[in-house]
C-alpha cells in the first residue's frame, strides 16, 4: 500500500531471533506487537542517552567546581610534575 510513511524491514540476526523468540515465549504466541516493541525500544535508549549526558553534566560540573576551588581533580601530581618537567615523550 502506497504511503508517504518511512517502511522498515527487520533480519532476525542472531541476537535479534534471540531476544525475539524469548518474548514469543513470553507471550505464548508468535506474532509480535512489532511497532509496540519499536516504541519501548526507542523510549528505552532515548532515556539511556539522556540519563548518559545527565551523568557527563554532573561529571563536568564536578570537576569545574574542583577546579575553582583549586582541589586536585585526582591527578597523580608527582606524575604530572615529572611530565611538566621531561615532556610527553617517552623514551625506550
Amino acid at each position: 500500500m502506497p504511503t508517504s510513511r518511512r517502511r522498515h524491514a527487520i533480519t532476525e540476526t542472531p541476537p535479534v531471533q534471540e531476544a525475539l523468540d524469548e518474548l514469543r515465549a513470553a507471550l505464548g504466541t508468535d506474532r509480535l506487537p512489532l511497532s509496540e516493541i519499536l516504541i519501548l525500544g526507542a523510549q528505552t535508549r532515548v532515556a539511556q542517552l539522556r540519563n548518559g549526558a545527565d551523568e557527563k553534566a554532573a561529571l563536568r560540573k564536578r570537576a569545574a567546581d574542583r577546579i575553582r576551588e583549586r582541589r586536585p581533580l585526582g591527578v597523580d601530581l608527582e606524575a604530572a610534575e615529572e611530565v611538566r618537567r621531561t615532556g610527553w615523550v617517552h623514551s625506550l
